[in-house]
Order: structure tokens, then sequence, then C-alpha cells
């Protein structure tokens, strides 16, 4: 008798992605303001911690994707964002 398990896969967000998401809701922010926003000093902590899983995820996308590396780059909640919003996260 062959045993089939069924996993249910969850979209797990973490709370710094959550926090991230409700700073980029009213409009799109730079490096520095959303640091502000997440009252972060410490900019590796805000890259690998808060930036990096949200684009990931595909909750943020950047405003200028082909100069990542752009001074006047900014971030925004994409649809699947604003979803996981409007859900609770």
């Amino acid at each position: 008798m062959a045993l089939f398990y069924s996993w249910v896969v969850t979209e797990q967000v973490t709370e710094q992605v959550k926090r991230l998401l409700i700073c980029l809701e009213e409009r799109p922010f730079g490096t520095k303001d959303a640091m502000q926003c997440l009252e972060l000093s410490h900019r590796p902590t805000f890259l690998y911690d808060y930036l990096r899983p949200a684009i990931q995820a595909g909750f943020v996308q950047m405003t200028q994707p082909d100069s990542p590396k752009s001074p006047t780059q900014k971030y925004r909640l994409t649809e699947k964002g604003r979803r996981c919003l409007e859900r609770g996260g």
C-alpha cells in the first residue's frame, strides 16, 4: 500500500518583511528613507533581513531594475506585496 503525503506550502512572511511592506504601502522609498521608516541604522541588516527577502518573495521590486546600484534607486510594492498587506501578511 502506497502512502501519499500532501504538503501544504504556505508562504511565510517574516516580521521584517511585513514591516517593510507597510513602509512601502503609500509610496516608493529609497534605501535611506526605507531604513528611516523602519528605524534602522545598520544597512546590512536592512539589505539582508528586510529588502532581499522581500524582493526574492516578489513583494517588492526596484523602480530601476536595469540600474540596481543607482543612487536614485527606489523600491515599491508589487501587486503580490499589496495582496499580502490586504490579507494581513
